[in-house]
């Protein structure tokens, strides 16, 4: 059993991390994006019981300057702003408005993102030359194959600089065209040090993305929904994988998808903390994990 307080309500968060022993949490999963966009999203969710077969309302629909500060508050010491494409032409401006995000605001990590075409692996370069140091791709919604030749020099650039992806491959909620593992694997047989942060822990292929976060010393697991009644509803845990989990340690970290979520900030730190895994478990992946991938233990 856990000694770490209970966090019930979102107020009670930095009592939880504080209980802990920790400065504070290194969630690797937040999304912020231009303003038209995020608009589309939020709405595209006000139609999920037609998407998805249930409703998916969005808790923290707020304006930018709200969501920072409710992170602040709660100790999430750098803030991520994901963005990720959906046809091509879109990624470099994307990546232009993330640089701006991050100049205008410390507390933001500089984030970039990319799409099989030409131009990824220059823009690519160019975000990474301005100091981009956490990347996100979407399979899914991009969809696409991570294994495309044009995508060859954008995983080169990004292993060598070592600066991790968040990837969503995963088939849940939505199946795609290319998501599950086979994919992933045939990314990482060419790039084998790629630091790749797999988001909802791959649901519902758990399993499998688990194989390859054991095979592949780079490769992390983040907990984005995962064990929330939201995730149980479209990928049920299966019973055997929580055991697995303790030996991964080192190699989950925390993520919420904050703020396109049903849930309280809260209750996803609550599910990992009645997993019983253990303080140490929580330290590792509420902060070490993602501090370590972020930068912030230097």
């Amino acid at each position: 059993m856990t000694d770490a307080v209970h966090p019930a309500h979102d107020q009670d968060i930095p009592a939880f991390w504080r209980s802990l022993g920790l400065p504070g949490l290194a969630d690797i999963h937040v999304h912020f994006l231009p303003d038209a966009m995020q608009q589309k999203v939020w709405s595209y969710f006000d139609d999920a019981e037609q998407n998805y077969g249930r409703p998916w309302p969005i808790r923290y629909r707020w304006p930018v300057e709200e969501r920072l500060e409710f992170l602040r508050g709660i100790g999430v010491r750098r803030i991520p702003a994901l963005t990720y494409p959906h046809k091509p032409g879109m990624a470099a401006w994307l990546n232009q408005w993330n640089a701006e995000l991050a100049a205008a605001y410390p507390e933001v990590i500089h984030c970039g993102t990319f799409y099989p075409e030409p131009e990824a692996a220059g823009y690519v370069g160019e975000a990474l030359a301005s100091g981009a140091r956490l990347f996100k791709t979407h399979v899914q919604v991009g969809e696409y194959d991570p294994a495309d030749a044009w995508l060859t020099p954008v995983w080169d650039q990004l292993e060598r600089a070592q600066v991790p992806v968040v990837a969503h491959a995963g088939s849940a909620p939505l199946k795609g065209t290319y998501t599950g593992t086979e994919r992933i694997r045939r990314v990482l047989a060419d790039h084998p040090r790629l630091v790749l942060v797999i988001a909802h822990m791959g649901m519902p292929e758990y399993h499998g993305f688990a194989d390859i976060a054991e095979e592949y010393e780079n490769v992390h697991l983040d907990t984005t929904i995962v064990f929330t009644e939201l995730a149980e509803y479209f990928a049920p845990v299966p019973e055997d994988y929580i055991g697995r989990l303790g030996a991964l340690k080192k190699k989950i970290v925390l993520g919420t998808d904050f703020p396109t979520i049903p849930h309280t900030y809260a209750e996803q730190l609550r599910v990992l903390r009645a997993l019983d895994l253990g303080d140490d478990w929580l330290r590792h992946v509420l902060w070490h994990n993602g501090a370590r991938l972020l930068g912030l233990d230097e």
